[in-house]
């Protein structure tokens, strides 16, 4: 792999990854709910989730899996249904007793294993990700070299990228958390949450692989 083309996957990826999607919005809604030093379970679970699946990618299992539409339909219907319920649970959690220090966006524990669970289930719920990861990383790989350590490298390069965002969008909401202690501008950050994981939702239900 010459420079230009890692170059060219990196400035890539770092566009990609910055487009607000449901691992964002999780990241900025959980720092706004525990805070940003909190929310790194979170950023944890997501960025494991996306690296396993670009490992799976690189080694052959996501063009498997899409070369099975019963199995890849399978996992988009479990990915609407989760995404359908985070933003149900993000919109009801505006009508209960707000309090910006402790209040939960998404329902359930804040331990540091529910948060790492959370982010871990909202970034498995995509399978846009693994169609991604499987037409796009074998794009920017050498066929005449060695391929595990380009393989690496991209990963490397996409998980840093990734982490990079995570980190902007969490400070984002540390940020924002500061002015929702009022509970009708806490409750409308709840419900357009909620609003835009269900537009998620529908998206990806209406989502058909080319």
């Amino acid at each position: 792999m010459s420079l230009s083309t890692w170059w060219l996957f990196v400035v890539t990826v770092f566009l990609l990854c910055g487009t607000p999607g449901p691992n964002m919005l999780h990241i900025l809604s959980r720092s706004v709910s525990v805070g940003a030093r909190r929310s790194w379970p979170a950023m944890a679970g997501c960025l494991s989730a996306v690296l396993l699946v670009l490992c799976a990618s690189a080694a052959g299992l996501g063009a498997l899996l899409l070369a099975s539409p019963r199995v890849f339909e399978a996992l988009r219907y479990a990915g609407v249904a989760y995404l359908l319920w985070l933003g149900i649970r993000s919109w009801r959690s505006g009508d209960a007793p707000l309090d910006v220090n402790e209040s939960n966006l998404l329902g359930g524990s804040l331990s540091r294993a529910s948060l790492f669970r959370g982010g871990l289930l909202v970034s498995l719920s995509n399978p846009k990700l693994l169609l991604f990861a499987t037409a796009f990383l074998p794009q920017f790989v050498n066929r005449t070299q060695p391929q595990l350590p380009q393989f690496a490298l991209l990963v490397a390069s996409f998980g840093l990228c990734e982490l990079f965002w995570y980190l902007t969008y969490a400070f984002g909401g540390q940020q924002l958390r500061r002015h929702l202690s009022r509970p009708a501008l806490r409750r409308l950050f709840d419900r357009l949450t909620g609003a835009i994981f269900l537009g998620f939702g529908v998206l990806l239900l209406r989502y058909r692989p080319q």
